[in-house]
């Protein structure tokens, strides 16, 4: 029993330190080739959080564990909003926005109740993953114009700091090409085996105590997953950021049920089993 809980360990820790390279080095490339700071903090900074959702997600779904595919989803964006959220209203009030209310919340809402409906035949198929994902594509777009057109000047140069600050960019360093294409490739491998020890602790775990799969996911799995959300929301709280908390937690939810989810269904189908819909139920109640 030993070993499995070693390799979960192992698999969150190379998931988060796999995440965190991928998206230092994805930002410092698309800075160097001119890409506004606006659009690098909206799209690779925003979804980089949820890499390690989608990692262990394909994974299982490739070696046959749909239970836990479709779980990690569910359960991490529960997770996001009941522990993330709450703990960090817990500690420091969270900061509301106009633009969040009016548009990320309802998208999260309609994309939350879309899930459930798609889940209805227990099973997301490949025409419905590719729907999800294009979904995303399409919002990240209309999210990035919006921002450009309204963002202000204060606002733009505060968002071009974050994002040079979590790439720690510095211009002119003549190995940057270099050091920032090995943080891609280390990223990745640390994010599939990460992926890889994450899925076979959680099955072997399951099996070991006679739990169900799908719990391991909805649970244990998905809260490891979770962690760079946790790190982002508890160092923004800590910081006086509070609008930031919100922001990504429902920026990771909306990459979660779109991104991940279209993803894995896109690549392997995934037939969901009959208590998953009450999972769906619960996930849509905590995003209302």
């Amino acid at each position: 029993m030993l070993l499995p809980i070693i390799q979960l360990l192992a698999g969150v820790t190379a998931l988060f330190v796999g995440g965190h390279y991928l998206v230092q080095g994805a930002t410092r490339i698309a800075l160097f080739v001119r890409i506004s700071a606006a659009v690098v903090g909206l799209t690779v900074v925003a979804m980089g959080t949820s890499l390690p959702e989608l990692a262990v997600s394909v994974e299982a779904a490739a070696r046959g564990s749909h239970k836990m595919a479709i779980a990690n989803v569910i359960g991490s964006s529960i997770f996001n909003i009941g522990a993330i959220l709450g703990l960090t209203a817990i500690f420091v009030p969270v900061a509301v926005k106009r633009q969040t209310i009016r548009t990320e919340y309802p998208f999260m809402l309609v994309v939350a109740a879309v899930v459930v409906l798609l889940s209805r035949d227990l099973m997301v198929d490949r025409i419905e993953g590719g729907f999800l994902f294009l979904a995303l594509i399409l919002f990240t777009a209309f999210v990035v114009y919006m921002s450009r057109r309204d963002i202000q000047q204060d606002e733009a140069q505060s968002l071009e700091q974050d994002v040079k600050r979590t790439a720690r960019f510095k211009e002119g360093k003549g190995r940057a090409w270099g050091i920032s294409i090995t943080m891609v490739l280390l990223g990745i491998v640390a994010l599939i085996g990460g992926a890889d020890l994450v899925v076979r602790g959680a099955e072997t775990i399951a099996y070991a105590i006679g739990v169900d799969e799908r719990v391991i996911g909805l649970t244990v799995v998905a809260m490891g997953t979770s962690l760079p959300e946790l790190a982002t929301s508890a160092v923004a709280a800590m910081q006086g950021e509070r609008d930031i908390a919100l922001a990504n937690v429902i920026g990771s939810n909306i990459f979660n049920l779109l991104g991940v989810l279209g993803a894995t269904a896109l690549v392997f189908p995934v037939p969901l089993s009959p208590a998953a819909r009450m999972d769906n139920w619960v996930m849509l109640g905590f995003c209302v």
